[in-house]
């Protein structure tokens, strides 16, 4: 189920890409969501994204976030009007470490997030 959303001028787009499961709680929210996608379809969702000249909060399942790819490094590389960020998956929100914690370990000790 692809919803879309019509964006005015001053608004971002809210896209999700992940589960069915998990996507389906954000469509209920009004979202773009596309379930079960795969890392080509993220590909194809960022470069559509670049090449509208969308600006948009784009939020992926921890295993498209961790899948790679031409347009999903360059975005994070870059920064600016798409931001790209990382959603625990939905059968184990109590194993996922988001990555930010690496860093905060190296620069703080591992003791910092006890």
């Amino acid at each position: 189920m692809k919803r879309e959303v019509e964006v005015s001028s001053t608004g971002a787009r809210l896209v999700v890409l992940g589960s069915a499961g998990l996507t389906e709680g954000f469509s209920l929210i009004g979202a773009e969501v596309h379930p079960d996608a795969d890392q080509a379809k993220v590909e194809d969702v960022l470069a559509e994204l670049v090449k509208d000249g969308s600006e948009a909060l784009v939020l992926l399942e921890s295993n498209l976030a961790h899948s790679g790819g031409a347009w999903l490094n360059r975005l994070r590389n870059e920064g600016g009007r798409i931001v790209v960020t990382e959603l625990p998956p939905l059968s184990s929100p109590h194993d996922y470490a988001p990555a930010v914690d690496e860093v905060v370990h190296a620069v703080l000790g591992p003791e910092a997030l006890k």
